[in-house]
């Protein structure tokens, strides 16, 4: 009896948060940790020390990433990917439902945007300017942090830079070197040939590009591109278009094989092993089709809402947690996913509550120690993790940014 209470109330907690949607909830967005190959570490804003960067971890607002030589990274914020090249350091300044600024304090980057709504930004700041990016298109910026230099390349869409007093546009098809910091210098050139970071990153926009799974889910669900290589798409009654994983164990159970970690402001959040396993697990709900566990994803939405999880949970007189539900059609599945302890789940929250809260251990010390500790991690040189980017002003950004479309009209 006491469990059906818990449960219940979990659930009515759950169902209130839709009410609460005007009392400060969190962004509806993150980004997420896509791809990465080499030496890449992660500080989180709240901790100094560098830890093991891991896939499908949520980014936010003051994270850090650092790629080591030879490494690359890339991450999403929706349909937008974002790859770092070798000996780069970029850090989350602000990223909310409108805003999505980044710090470039060593090395390059490239972005590929997508899609950009009227009232949103996009600016990446540098040591001595700050870039936006005013439209869809192909990005690349360099920075040279030690002599002052950002090279801005436009291959499509168009960027504005500011620094030391003064703002220039930089057209689709040219690239700005802007040396200096209070008095700035500037060399408008052609767009220089495609280099090896370049062909990685195209690479990579063709796999997307021909995602069989954006026909069925919008490309600003996070993670979308990895399920066609893990699954099958197929209609099943009453849920419509669905996802099935492929290959599955015995006994494999949605929001069974990954860890819980704390992440600010979203509160307990699950990481999933899988490397598909972000678009299910933040996104549409787990039904039991048959003999098989399918993804629901839903009605195609212009910009689906991020969660933490989509599960409801059970617990035993109120002392912690028994088991984790996934959420299916907004009511618990049939069955439980995880009884009684880690089991095959993981690591799980050491002193839970229903519903969970945090626990008086550091930001993300949840994960299970052979993974990421095993794997190498090394900080940014001094002088990188010293330096700062521009910090302009976001409102008169976005403002601009809304001018320049209205002006183009």
């Amino acid at each position: 009896m006491m469990r059906k209470i818990e449960l219940v109330a979990a659930l009515l907690a759950l169902a209130a948060v839709p009410a609460m949607a005007d009392a400060g909830d969190p962004p509806s967005r993150v980004a997420r940790l896509s791809y990465q190959s080499g030496t890449v570490s992660f500080r989180p804003g709240t901790v100094e020390e560098w830890t093991a960067a891991s896939l499908n971890y949520p980014l936010t607002t003051g994270d850090h990433l650092w790629a080591d030589a030879s490494a690359q990274v890339e991450m999403h914020i929706g349909s937008t990917a974002i790859r770092m090249g070798s000996q780069t350091a970029l850090a989350i300044l602000n990223l909310d439902d409108q805003m999505a600024q980044l710090s470039l304090t060593q090395g390059v980057i490239e972005v590929r945007i997508r899609y950009l709504a009227d009232q949103e930004a996009f600016e990446i700041d540098t040591p001595n300017v700050a870039v936006s990016l005013l439209r869809p298109g192909d990005y690349r910026i360099d920075v040279d942090g030690d002599n002052n230099i950002a090279i801005v390349t436009v291959r499509g869409g168009e960027a504005e830079v500011t620094g030391g007093g003064a703002a220039f546009p930089v057209r689709a098809g040219q690239s700005a070197r802007i040396g200096g910091v209070d008095t700035l210098s500037q060399d408008m050139s052609s767009v220089p040939p495609s280099d090896e970071f370049d062909g990685w990153c195209q690479m990579r926009d063709r796999r997307e590009d021909q995602s069989q799974s954006a026909r069925y889910v919008s490309r600003e669900t996070i993670g979308y591109e990895d399920l066609d290589q893990y699954g099958v798409w197929r209609q099943v009654l009453p849920y419509g278009w669905v996802w099935a994983p492929a290959g599955m164990m015995a006994g494999w159970a949605p929001y069974r094989y990954g860890h819980w970690v704390w992440v600010d402001p979203w509160g307990w959040t699950w990481i999933d092993d899988a490397p598909w396993g972000f678009a299910p697990f933040h996104y549409g709900r787990w039904a039991f089709a048959g003999a098989d566990w399918v993804w629901v994803p839903g009605a195609m939405a212009a910009r689906p809402v991020y969660a933490p999880a989509l599960v409801a949970f059970v617990g035993v007189g109120g002392v912690g947690m028994a088991a984790w539900f996934p959420l299916a059609g907004g009511r618990p599945a049939p069955r439980p996913v995880v009884v009684r302890g880690p089991g095959a789940g993981g690591a799980r929250p050491e002193r839970p509550a229903m519903p969970p809260v945090r626990n008086d251990r550091p930001f993300g010390v949840q994960a299970p120690a052979a993974r990421p500790a095993e794997q190498p991690r090394t900080a940014p040189p001094a002088q990188v993790q010293e330096r700062r980017a521009e910090a302009p002003r976001v409102e008169t950004k976005a403002v601009r940014k809304t001018e320049n479309k209205e002006e183009r009209k």
